[in-house]
C-alpha cells in the first residue's frame, strides 16, 4: 500500500520512543511504500487535497534513521492510508487539517478518523463517562473554578487543549495562585480550563492503556519524577511494566465500542487509581515502551486492522 504520514519532522524524532517511527518501521517491514509531510504542507487546491511530501525509508539508527527523497506534490486521494500523527496542541491549525482530511476519507483511509479526532479531543471525550472519571469541571469562569476547589480542596488545573503535561498545576486548598493562574491562562487564549480533583494515587503512576480498534492490548505505568505531579514522559515520567486490572478492563469495555465505532484505531487512555482521566486520540504514544515490556508487536496489531479495512 501507499502510506503517507502527516507528522512533525521525522528527522527529529527519538527512534527509541516515538510511536510514529515505530508505525513507519513496521509498515516498511510489511512492504508498504512510505511518504512523510508536515502539516503546513497540506493544502486544498481546486477540488483536490494535496501535500508536498517526500518518500521515506527508515532504519533503527538514531541520527541516520530517515532517508528522504525529493519533495513532490501528491494528491492524497491516490494514497491508500494517511496517518494523522502530528503532535498537539489541538489548536485551529490542527482542527483545519482534520477538515481537509475529511475530504479524502474514507476513500483514502485516514487514521484516526479525522471527524472524530476533531469531535473527541482527549480532555472532553472523558466527560461522556462521568461515572468513570474523577470529579471534573470545565470552565472559564473564575468563580466556578473557585467553587470547585472549595468542594474538593486539592485539585489539578490544566489547559483544555494542552499536551505533554505542559501547564499542569496542583492547587491545594491553601494555594493562593488560582486567580493568578486564571489571569495567565485567560490572557493567552479564550479557551476554558479543566479542573479535576487531585488523585493521590498518581504518585504510584499514571497508567497508559493502549487500545487497538477498541480492544486493550496492554499498558505501561508512567511514574512521576521526584517532586512532580505530572507523569507524562515529556515531563520526566518514568515508564514501568504494569498489568491490566479488572477495573482497567471494565473501563476499556465501556469506552472501546465507541472508539471502534468512530474509527479510532490507535488510542491511549490514561487511568489513575482506577479512574479515567484522558482518552488520547490525536497522537497517542506508548507503543515502543509497551512492546519492550510485554514482548508483543503492537505496531503489527495496528497494521493488521488497517490492512483489513483497505482490502
Amino acid at each position: 500500500m501507499k502510506i503517507a504520514f502527516q507528522m512533525d519532522p521525522i528527522t527529529a524524532v527519538d527512534i527509541a520512543s516515538d510511536s510514529t517511527f515505530r508505525l513507519a518501521e513496521e509498515a516498511q517491514v510489511r512492504g508498504h511504500a512510505l511518504w512523510a509531510y508536515t502539516p503546513e504542507k497540506l493544502a486544498f487546491e481546486e477540488g483536490e487535497v494535496t501535500a508536498v511530501a517526500q518518500p521515506v525509508t527508515v532504519q533503527r539508527e538514531q541520527g541516520n534513521h530517515a532517508h528522504l527523497g525529493p519533495p513532490a506534490r501528491l494528491a492524497l486521494s491516490n494514497m491508500d492510508v494517511v496517518w494523522l500523527r502530528q503532535d498537539p496542541p489541538f489548536d485551529m491549525g490542527y482542527i483545519t487539517t482534520t477538515h481537509l482530511l475529511d475530504l479524502v476519507h474514507p476513500q483514502t483511509l485516514v487514521v484516526n478518523d479525522p471527524t472524530w479526532v476533531r469531535n473527541y479531543p482527549e480532555k472532553l471525550l472523558v466527560v461522556r463517562f462521568p461515572d468513570l472519571i474523577p470529579p471534573t469541571a470545565i470552565a472559564r469562569d473564575l468563580e466556578t473554578l473557585k467553587a470547585f476547589r472549595e468542594r474538593h480542596g486539592d485539585i489539578i488545573l490544566k489547559p483544555l487543549y494542552g499536551n505533554g503535561g505542559a501547564g499542569v498545576f496542583r492547587l491545594d486548598v491553601n494555594d493562593l495562585n488560582l486567580t493568578s493562574l486564571h489571569e495567565l491562562f485567560t490572557g493567552i487564549n479564550r479557551e476554558p480550563l479543566v479542573a479535576q480533583k487531585f488523585l493521590p494515587d498518581v504518585s504510584a503512576g499514571d497508567k497508559r492503556i493502549i487500545l487497538v480498534n477498541g480492544v486493550p492490548v496492554g499498558a505501561i505505568n508512567r511514574v512521576p519524577a521526584k517532586g512532580e505531579v505530572r507523569s507524562n514522559m515529556h515531563a520526566g515520567g518514568r515508564p514501568e511494566k504494569v498489568t491490566l486490572t479488572n477495573r482497567d478492563l471494565e473501563i476499556c469495555a465501556r469506552v472501546g465500542p465507541l472508539l471502534r465505532e468512530k474509527g479510532q484505531i490507535f488510542v491511549g487512555i490514561d487511568v489513575i487509581g482506577g479512574q479515567l482521566t484522558e482518552i488520547n486520540v490525536t497522537s497517542p504514544t506508548g507503543i515502543q515502551e509497551l512492546e519492550r515490556f510485554d514482548g508483543i508487536n503492537v505496531a503489527e496489531k495496528i497494521w493488521q486492522v488497517i490492512e483489513a479495512r483497505c482490502q
